[in-house]
């Protein structure tokens, strides 16, 4: 897979850096989520992002920054939602237009901004949590706006990953 961003003419390639580096410092999952929740956005150049656990059968939306309410506090069945989606199938889904895509509960959907997304699970061996991106305008994805998201996540695994090693 190629880079993210150019390092050279993206400068959202130092936010990813700066993320990577806070998050090798985390030592509990709550630092974790925070460190998402206050960079992910920027990184992915989203209009809101989450954070998903998996807990048992359901996805709980544990934190979230977006330019308007999303589903924080709130629990969906994994088998019902697009984070439980790439739990499950352990595979990253990008969605350019939510309301053409049957993964989707369009019902849950069409009370927010949200017209596009790319959710990435995290987790090295088994998908503990998602992370999503979403976007207030359909659109279709550039590789390397996949790449940053899966990128991410990918640093959030790790960081998981270790936390839950320590503990």
């Amino acid at each position: 897979m190629e880079p993210p961003f150019d390092s050279a003419t993206d400068p959202r390639w130092r936010l990813l850096e700066v993320a990577r580096d806070r998050l090798d410092q985390a030592r509990t999952s709550a630092e974790i989520i925070e460190i998402v929740r206050t960079s992910a956005r920027n990184v992915c150049s989203a209009d809101g992002v989450t954070f998903v656990l998996r807990e048992y059968s359901f996805c709980h939306y544990v934190e979230e920054d977006a330019i308007s309410p999303l589903w924080k506090g709130q629990k969906f069945p994994l088998t019902s939602c697009i984070s439980g989606w790439a739990m499950l199938n352990r595979k990253t889904a990008v969605v350019p237009d939510i309301f053409a895509d049957e993964r989707i509960p369009h019902d849950v959907y069409r009370k927010t901004f949200v017209k596009s997304l790319i959710m990435s699970p995290i987790g090295m061996t088994t998908a503990m949590a998602a992370m999503g991106a979403y976007w207030r305008d359909r659109r279709a994805f550039s590789p390397r706006e996949i790449g940053a998201v899966e990128t991410l996540a990918g640093f959030v695994s790790q960081a998981m990953t270790r936390v839950q090693q320590i503990a």
